[in-house]
């Protein structure tokens, strides 16, 4: 006779919240079990959240890592888009509360530049409760309720090519942990592995485009990128953890293509003509220079007055509205081109970019999307 759902945690709690010596690790089985049992609700709320941090105080194995991620996955509505690559944006659900965020509009821009473009996210979460994708989306006007076959029926249209996606619709059981993950506090592996969730998927290759803070997240990106059959990847320590690079200062990358290892590259502003006193897009009124990386500023007073803040300076940028924003826009877009292997260079692809926003073309295709 199997064991049930409330006798298999148990176990699972024994192994791995014992104590910093005597804990053990799951196995990828266990893992993914344990996880799919809290995303079915199998669990109380307690144990759950005993599962979730006592993974993370004992600091989780890559095994349980790539069974949490198969778990998530597993509970994913995806819809596949019939084109032979996909950019997918993997920006940080928790937003972005030091900076005003450029990158809800790179898959515009990107479709405009001929690169079928997801990215995905949620309204709102901790621990940073920062502003999100989907508010500075829906503050400028695009759709942020498409369910995943509806986003890949626009990314299939050549006159739209990009569009955003919502855990609350692609995966309503990890949506549904958003309350607990708050009274938990600290950010458990599903801040990490949520982002590489893929609830749209190219019929050819999808390319994951992540960012990560602390040094050695990079390792683990590429590892559960591979798992999940992403078939390359640019892994960049990026503002707040997102996948824009510093605009005053060179940042480390890691990438890999199918069937190729790691390698390590740098991406520097002075390839791509960038001349910059900020690293990003300033919040009004606070200076660069009490910036931190990868501080929290706790919860925004106006996410709704940032993001409509967002919103403005992106569509501007679209239109070739010099500053920050554009630079940042052009920079990123151009680093992930040169990635695809598009261009020979950064600079090379820059002088692309730049070109596709003055035509108005990233512009359009916001507004059709």
């Amino acid at each position: 006779m199997s064991a049930s759902g409330a006798e298999r945690m148990a176990f699972y709690l024994r192994r791995i919240a014992t104590g910093p010596e005597m804990s053990k690790d799951l196995t990828l089985d266990e893992a993914r079990d344990g996880m799919a049992l809290l995303l079915e609700g199998q669990v109380p709320s307690v144990q759950a959240a005993v599962f979730l941090i006592a993974l993370r105080m004992k600091r989780e194995s890559d095994e349980e890592n790539l069974g949490v991620l198969d778990a998530i996955r597993n509970a994913t509505r995806f819809a596949t888009v019939d084109v032979n690559d996909l950019a997918d944006v993997a920006d940080p659900y928790d937003g972005f509360s030091r900076h005003l965020p450029a990158s809800p509009f790179l898959p515009a821009l990107l479709a405009a530049c001929g690169t079928p473009t997801v990215s995905h996210g949620c309204d709102q979460l901790g621990p940073k409760f920062g502003v999100t994708h989907r508010q500075v989306l829906a503050a400028a006007g695009a759709q942020v309720n498409l369910t995943p076959d509806e986003a890949a029926a626009r990314i299939d249209d050549p006159r739209i090519r990009w569009a955003y996606v919502d855990q609350r619709v692609y995966c309503p059981a990890l949506n549904n942990l958003a309350e607990l993950r708050k009274l938990i506090v600290k950010r458990p592996c599903l801040s990490t592995l949520e982002k590489l969730s893929g609830p749209i998927r190219a019929r050819g290759r999808t390319h994951l485009w992540i960012g990560y803070v602390h040094r050695g997240y990079e390792r683990l990106l590429s590892l559960v990128g591979r798992h999940a059959g992403y078939a390359s990847a640019l892994i960049v320590r990026g503002i707040e953890g997102g996948v824009i690079p510093s605009l005053n200062a060179p940042v480390d990358c890691i990438a890999y293509h199918e069937g190729s290892p790691n390698v390590q590259v740098q991406l520097d502003p002075r390839e791509a003509g960038i001349e910059s006193s900020v690293r990003a897009v300033p919040l009004q009124n606070v200076a660069d220079s009490e910036l931190e990386v990868g501080d929290d500023a706790g919860d925004l007073a106006d996410c709704a007055g940032i993001a409509q803040a967002a919103a403005e300076s992106g569509l501007a940028a679209l239109t070739g509205q010099p500053g920050p924003t554009r630079d940042s826009l052009v920079y990123a877009a151009a680093a992930f081109l040169w990635h695809l292997r598009r261009f020979e260079s950064v600079t090379t692809a820059v002088a692309a970019v730049r070109k596709v926003l003055e035509s108005g073309a990233a512009r359009e295709h916001f507004q059709n999307g």
